[in-house]
């Protein structure tokens, strides 16, 4: 897994405050800070939560490399604040009460299992993201949801079916294909305020 270090995840949360409030007070965006390394592809998701109750209020990105991280989060973080189907778009009045969260995410690997029991000993929480997918349908969990929500492994398998679409119990469908990933996380601890890696272990929060 490539790690990126606490000043690269500095520099990608100020980002993402810079590209959203840009955004949403239609200013032009001025040229951002990013280490050299955002110039190659890699997966990001950018999370909008309210502060201090830490209700989600936008979370969309890009789980795969398929572009230069630089142009990944700054499509991820507008989108956040003004493309998630389950809310309305950010308005400038919200932006000083909510707090921005990057995740840095390593590439999808299939989980390759001769029966779907395996795949209770193939994810770990606190480390591993889901992916779950069945023809078109097509459904992600970041890493911090099952931490968050004090989840066991085989209630991570559910609902990461549960949000592609899919009833809770088609992880045990064979067709159902599962593939997992990394995140390094990097949030503000309170709006415009110091950023910290998260420890993914003990988080309380929200779901995405």
């Amino acid at each position: 897994m490539k790690t990126f270090s606490d000043a690269d995840g500095e520099k990608a949360v100020r980002a993402a405050r810079m590209i959203v409030e840009s955004y949403v007070n239609k200013r032009k965006l001025t040229n951002l800070d990013l280490p050299e390394e955002f110039s190659e592809n890699g997966g990001v998701f950018v999370t909008l939560k309210t502060h201090p109750d830490e209700e989600l209020r936008g979370c969309i990105g890009y789980p795969e490399p398929i572009m230069p991280l630089r142009d990944a989060l700054i499509d991820s973080a507008i989108s956040a604040a003004s493309r998630d189907p389950r809310f309305p778009p950010v308005s400038s009045a919200e932006l000083p009460e909510l707090t921005v969260e990057v995740s840095l995410l390593t590439p999808p690997e299939p989980i390759n299992v001769s029966n779907p029991d395996e795949l209770l000993s193939k994810v770990k929480i606190g480390e591993d993201g889901l992916i779950a997918e069945r023809g078109w349908t097509r459904g992600l969990l970041l890493p911090q949801v099952p931490v968050e929500w004090n989840w066991g492994v085989e209630e991570f398998l559910r609902e990461t079916c549960r949000k592609a679409g899919m009833s809770r119990e088609a992880w045990r469908d064979p067709e159902t294909k599962f593939y997992k990933f990394q995140a390094e996380v990097f949030s503000e601890e309170k709006p415009n305020g110091n950023v910290k890696r998260e420890i993914l272990s003990g988080r309380d929060g929200c779901n995405r």
